[in-house]
């Protein structure tokens, strides 16, 4: 009896402090769509990955038209010709990935230039959200964009518009 008191008193403490935590919740995916800023960054990005997507297409092409070349060729090339050709035609396709790897990579010019242009605008959302958790007294502001495991939310919790406000673009 003693056993089932003392766990009914934890639960009841247990449950009394998780209901005075405050909790709010952001769509982080509508916050930043009405930032200007960063749709101008993601245009960039857009920009530079269509202009080196194409540079890697055209890199491609070039090690094709060699294989073709060499291909229809072959049976009148030397030994030495065959070897050299092919040794050309691995030396083109090594460019292709080792640009492909350059611009797209983990570390490549892509990456960087997101880093670059992303970094300023994730600040300043922090800091909003931050302010705002500060102001309302929240424990806890969840994103529900990223979240799949927030199956429903009431809307009365969702405190993006005043993150938003925070940041000068009020809806």
């Amino acid at each position: 009896m003693k056993r089932y008191i003392i766990t009914l008193m934890v639960a009841v403490c247990g449950f009394a402090a998780a209901s005075a935590q405050k909790f709010a919740l952001i769509d982080m995916d509508y916050i930043l769509k009405n930032i200007p800023k960063y749709e101008m960054a993601n245009e960039q990005l857009n920009q530079s990955s269509q202009r080196w997507e194409k540079e890697v297409n055209e890199l491609s092409k070039e090690a094709e038209t060699m294989y073709k070349n060499y291909q229809s060729d072959m049976v009148f090339l030397t030994d030495e010709q065959k070897q050299k050709r092919e040794e050309e035609i691995v030396a083109k396709e090594k460019e292709v990935t080792d640009t492909r790897y350059k611009y797209f990579g983990p570390e490549g010019e892509l990456y960087k230039k997101r880093q670059s242009l992303m970094k300023e605008i994730q600040e300043d959302v922090y800091n909003a959200v931050k302010a705002v958790a500060e102001e309302k007294g929240y424990q806890a502001i969840f994103d529900r964009a990223s979240s799949q495991s927030i199956v429903f939310a009431s809307p009365r919790i969702d405190v993006s518009n005043e993150v938003l406000a925070k940041l000068g673009f009020s809806k």
